[in-house]
């Protein structure tokens, strides 16, 4: 089981390495042609692909707060966590601050105004959430509920943006997330043992 957990670790870090590569190269091909269309035009299309990137960095800003969460936890992230679990949190906190940032840089390219707060819907949620959360179980479950939530909402923003470099980009982040998904059942089960 340590065996495959180390595996679906370093395919989670290769999936996020090559989203963010695609990301980098997406958005910057995006704002450049953005840009282009609102001096052209109204710019409404612009204005919806800068909410569904303000939505997608409000996301992944309330991950790393539920992540920064679950190493308090004295399971997932003190001296007696299983390391498997303990790695994947951190860097599944670090690849969720990364994704932040590149869609709040777009964001700003774009002349919006970047979310650096926590998506409020489902802030909501974890605020309701933390009261019922008694074991590292229970953060974990919370987690998996959120990189669900992400996944699809990219995967719902995909048919919403108006470029297909935007429809790439929030379809790569999306398996991110299902990779993520798939992993957090994992260390579930782990910390079930």
């Amino acid at each position: 089981m340590h065996d495959r957990s180390r595996q679906l670790l370093q395919e989670s870090d290769d999936l996020h390495s090559d989203a963010m590569e695609g990301a980098r190269a997406g958005l910057n091909d995006y704002v450049e042609s953005a840009r282009d269309s609102i001096a052209a035009t109204a710019g409404a299309a612009a204005g919806d692909d800068v909410a569904a990137l303000q939505t997608a960095a409000g996301l992944e800003n309330l991950a790393v707060q539920a992540y920064q969460m679950a190493l308090a936890l004295p399971a997932i992230g003190g001296p007696q966590a299983k390391p498997e679990v303990k790695t994947f949190t951190e860097r599944t906190m670090a690849q969720h601050s990364e994704q932040a940032t590149a869609f709040n840089a777009a964001v700003q390219r774009l002349g919006g105004k970047p979310q650096t707060g926590p998506d409020p819907k489902y802030a909501e949620v974890v605020k309701q959430a933390i009261p019922n959360i008694k074991t590292p179980v229970d953060a974990v479950g919370l987690a998996i509920t959120l990189e669900d939530v992400a996944a699809q909402t990219y995967v719902k923003d995909v048919g919403l943006v108006s470029t297909a470099e935007l429809r790439q980009l929030f379809a790569s982040v999306a398996g991110v997330g299902s990779q993520h998904k798939a992993i957090l059942l994992l260390v579930q089960a782990l910390l079930k043992e």
